[in-house]
C-alpha cells in the first residue's frame, strides 16, 4: 500500500500533505471514500481528470481512445492513466511535473473538449475527485486504474466487483510521468492554433479533427490483447485463469 500511495503522490497530489497516508489508506482499502481536492487554497494543481460519461454504442470509449491517442501523437504529451469510476464514466488522468494555476488546467480541458470530445458535457471547474482505487458508495463497485488495452471490455461495466490488487494498481502508475512545463505550454499553443483561437477565446472555435491512427486505435481494443494482457485483466478482477492446451 505504501508504494501505491507514493505513486499517487508522485503523479497527482500536491506536496502539502493535506491528506496523510493513514487517511489515504482507509480510502484505498474501501473502508471510507473521501473526495480528494486536486487544487490547494492558492488555486494551484498538478493533475487533471477528464471524465467520459457513458454514451450509446460505446461512444464514450471511442472518444477516450481518440483523446488519449491525440494527447500523445498530436500534442506530444506523455501517456495518461485510464480509470473506471465504479459509477458511469471512464477517466483520463493527466499529471504535471510542476503545479500550475487551476485556471490553466481548466483552459487545457476546454480546448481538449472542443477538439476531441465535444459530445461530452464539460464540467470544467471540478477539482474534487474520488482518487482510484476506491469504493464507489452508490454502486458498490470499485473505481480503479485499468490497462488501456483492456478498457473496451468495461464499455458496459464501468467498475470492478471486487477490490483490485494493490500491486496491479501500483504497476499501472509506475511507468507514467508528469507533463513538463514546456510540454504543457506547447500543447496549449498547438490546440489554440488548431482551433483558430488563442487559449483564452477557444469557446467560439471549430473543433479540430481527432487522431485517426488505426494502429494505435486498434491497440486499445480487447480483441487485439495478448495472452499476458488477458491474464493480467482477469487477475485485476481477482480471477485466477486456468488454461487447457488442445492438440
Amino acid at each position: 500500500m505504501r508504494k501505491l500511495i507514493a505513486e499517487l503522490r508522485r503523479l497527482y497530489l500536491l506536496d502539502d500533505r493535506l491528506y496523510d497516508d493513514a487517511e489515504l489508506e482507509l480510502h484505498l482499502r474501501g473502508e471510507r471514500t473521501i473526495g480528494v481536492d486536486l487544487a490547494n487554497d492558492e488555486g494551484l494543481a498538478r493533475a487533471l481528470v477528464i471524465e467520459f460519461r457513458k454514451l450509446p454504442d460505446d461512444g464514450h470509449w471511442s472518444q477516450l481512445c481518440e483523446t488519449a491517442n491525440a494527447l500523445q501523437t498530436e500534442l506530444g504529451l506523455p501517456a495518461p492513466a485510464v480509470s473506471v469510476s465504479g459509477g458511469d464514466s471512464y477517466g483520463l488522468w493527466l499529471s504535471l511535473e510542476t503545479p500550475v494555476p487551476a485556471a490553466r488546467l481548466r483552459q487545457l480541458k476546454a480546448l481538449l473538449h472542443q477538439a476531441y470530445f465535444a459530445q461530452q458535457d464539460l464540467v470544467s471547474d471540478k477539482s474534487v475527485v474520488e482518487l482510484p482505487p476506491c469504493l464507489h458508495r452508490a454502486s458498490g463497485l470499485w473505481a480503479a486504474f485499468i490497462n488501456p488495452g483492456m478498457g473496451a471490455s468495461f464499455a458496459d461495466d464501468l467498475g470492478l466487483d471486487m477490490q483490485p490488487p494493490v500491486g496491479a494498481q501500483t504497476a499501472f502508475l509506475e511507468g507514467l510521468r508528469g507533463i513538463t512545463a514546456k510540454e504543457f505550454e506547447h500543447a496549449l499553443e498547438v490546440l489554440g492554433n488548431r482551433l483558430g483561437a488563442d487559449a483564452g477565446s477557444a469557446a467560439t472555435a471549430t473543433p479540430a479533427a481527432p487522431a485517426k491512427s488505426s494502429a494505435t486505435q486498434a491497440g486499445l481494443l480487447l480483441k487485439d490483447a495478448t495472452i499476458e494482457d488477458i491474464v493480467r485483466h482477469l487477475q485485476e478482477r481477482n480471477i485466477e485463469p486456468t488454461f487447457r492446451f488442445l492438440k
